[in-house]
């Protein structure tokens, strides 16, 4: 059986779980949630508390129930707290601008990257180097994240770039001269 799949899931006060034909629905004080469920496992709600539970002792079941606990678990706390990432922007002159829900990413190129936020995704811009993004699906911030990142990655000689704050870039020593015997 699945270790984290035993684990209960405590549910917040002011959030709501429902299972409704299939999908599983959380709601909450930041916002509406809803995942379809699979018939390999049973999802059962008490007054504050949701069980995942395996239909049969498959292997296919087992690794079912883990990946539904921790799918609840993550919608329950993204529409009680959220979830967000930063992301640092290094480089001379590499920076960010938020108008709207677009973001002017200037990182290096001929012309200004502008990215256009998917609904349900916010950022703030603290400094010119450093970006916020949140929201209550955590998939949802890890990709646009990740979307972001992904158009000027960290290179390992200088460290230029946009890296999440946690992250840590092995550096490399550069070309040295030798010397002539």
């Amino acid at each position: 059986m699945s270790r984290v799949g035993k684990l209960p899931i405590t549910v917040p006060q002011g959030v709501k779980v429902a299972i409704n034909g299939g999908l599983i629905n959380v709601e909450g004080p930041k916002g509406k949630l809803s995942c379809p469920t699979r018939p390999e496992v049973v999802i059962n709600i008490k007054e504050s508390e949701i069980n995942v539970v395996p239909k049969d002792e498959s292997k296919e079941s087992n690794s079912f129930q883990g990946l539904y606990r921790q799918l609840v678990n993550n919608m329950v706390i993204g529409v009680s707290k959220g979830f967000s990432k930063t992301l640092m922007i290094n480089g001379v002159g590499f920076r960010a601008d938020l108008k709207a829900n677009i973001l002017t990413l200037n990182l290096g190129y001929s012309e200004l990257i502008e990215v256009v936020l998917p609904q349900g995704i916010t950022a703030t811009v603290e400094n010119p180097n450093k970006v916020t993004i949140s929201g209550i699906d955590k998939q949802l911030v890890g990709q646009t994240c990740a979307e972001i990142r992904s158009l000027r990655e960290p290179e390992p000689y200088k460290g230029k770039g946009i890296r999440y704050e946690d992250e840590v870039i092995r550096r490399k020593a550069g070309k040295t001269a030798s010397a002539k015997k």
